[in-house]
């Protein structure tokens, strides 16, 4: 953490450790989390970071006076730029501490969505971020700047007169959110015709996901040879990819990596990216991928889980557990994670640099999927030619027997592909 760039935002890192806050984590294990989501925003040089351990939260200003005031002559010797917080921070305390400190700051929320906006590529996660980012802004428009609070003459067009600057922001964020949800709408419209071309692939979708950097990307680019951005990086990987994998076996299979999640994720992402990870929604099979390695590899899983369960992936849907990095362990920590893994059948433990662990793997999303196709027998009339065309075009025919009402047909096929012949039917 040095300043050797002047062309670089120099910034400092705080994780207030606040005394009986609802939380599982270890403070010095969040900071460095901290620390890597502030890596992951090109044009920042972290100079410093420190958990601030907290009695309580102060309403106007977070921190307790003694402490603001030790942190203003930091920030003004280090000729600090951008303070990080790692943590919620409420529009009165960033405006308050903003004026004691005479620097910008960003609170955790502030920086996920500073760290989408650069990586999103498609156009859809471009909107998307924009969204977010607005929604976001506009719930900081409570007295959150003093300029927001004097008059302002309308326009007519615009709104009537002594129409209060923070009325105006917010109508203009809401125009902009309405102009974006169209845009927005468009692509949807795109992505369901795209889903539909590839509803006619007789694939079975794994979706891989997991907390960010756990090694998704990596095991993606392993099984896949695809070139998909693989950083040891939080938040490396933003827009889905999917590609057609062949397994061992025969089978062949759509793969599709997703964003990694993280704990504390905004509310507002969450929502804005659940038409990104519908693959995810209607999957086959899940690949929960862990970083086994990591110091809260549990209390990441938990967070991965919850936010599942928001998104509304439900627990029918088959899931195995990757617990990835195994490299990284060695002796009784390697001992420990084969032995607790060897009591489980849905978890597998791998390296997606080294490889190790593939093939079982492999195999037994091979096995998974093959035991969940079902043979059923359907009768359909002749009037139902168009759901009989779409059987063979799903591949899922085993026999056909024309009778004098229609058809008898034998189908082998997913509990996906039944689901979908209901709704095309």
């Amino acid at each position: 953490m040095t300043a050797d760039d002047p062309g670089r935002t120099r910034a400092l890192v705080l994780h207030p450790d606040i005394r009986g806050s609802d939380t599982r984590r270890d403070p010095e294990v969040a900071l460095e989390e901290a620390v890597a989501l502030a890596a992951a925003l090109p044009g920042l040089e972290i100079l410093g970071a420190e958990v601030v351990r907290l009695p309580s939260a102060r309403p106007g200003s977070l921190f307790g006076s003694g402490k603001i005031e030790e942190l203003r002559d930091r920030i003004k010797r280090e000729h600090i730029e951008l303070v990080l917080i790692d943590g919620p921070v409420t529009p009165v305390q960033q405006r308050n501490l903003e004026r004691e400190w005479k620097t910008k700051l960003l609170d955790r929320t502030g920086l996920i969505l500073e760290i989408f906006s650069d990586r999103a590529r498609t156009r859809e996660g471009v909107l998307q971020v924009e969204m977010a980012a607005l929604s976001y802004q506009r719930t900081r428009l409570v007295r959150a700047w003093t300029h927001l609070e004097r008059q302002r003459g309308g326009l007519g067009f615009v709104g009537g007169p002594g129409e209060t600057q923070i009325e105006a922001d917010r109508r203009a964020i809401d125009d902009a959110l309405g102009r974006l949800r169209r845009q927005l709408s468009k692509v949807v419209k795109t992505r369901s015709l795209h889903r539909a071309a590839r509803a006619k692939v007789p694939y079975p979708v794994v979706a891989l996901v997991g907390y960010t950097n756990a090694g998704k990307s990596t095991l993606f680019n392993r099984l896949t040879g695809a070139e998909v951005m693989a950083k040891d990086m939080l938040f490396a990987t933003l827009d889905p990819t999917m590609r057609a994998v062949t397994l061992p076996s025969g089978m062949d299979v759509i793969l599709s990596d997703t964003v990694g999640f993280i704990s504390d994720l905004p509310t507002a992402l969450v929502a804005a990216f659940r038409a990104t990870l519908e693959e995810v929604l209607g999957a086959d099979l899940i690949l929960h991928v862990r970083d086994i390695a990591h110091a809260e590899t549990a209390e990441q899983a938990e967070d991965v889980e919850a936010i599942l369960t928001e998104l509304g992936v439900g627990a029918e849907t088959p899931k195995f557990e990757v617990w990835n990095k195994s490299d990284l362990l060695t002796g009784e920590a390697a001992e420990t994670v084969a032995a607790q893994a060897a009591r489980r059948e849905d978890v597998f433990v791998t390296s997606a640099i080294t490889g190790d662990g593939m093939d079982a793997l492999l195999e037994a999303v091979s096995n998974r999927l093959d035991a969940a196709r079902t043979t059923e027998i359907l009768e359909l009339t002749f009037a139902q030619g168009r759901a009989r065309a779409w059987l063979f075009d799903q591949a899922v025919v085993e026999a056909e027997e024309q009778t004098d009402d229609g058809y008898h047909i034998t189908v082998n096929w997913t509990a996906r592909q039944r689901d979908r012949f209901g709704r095309e039917t």
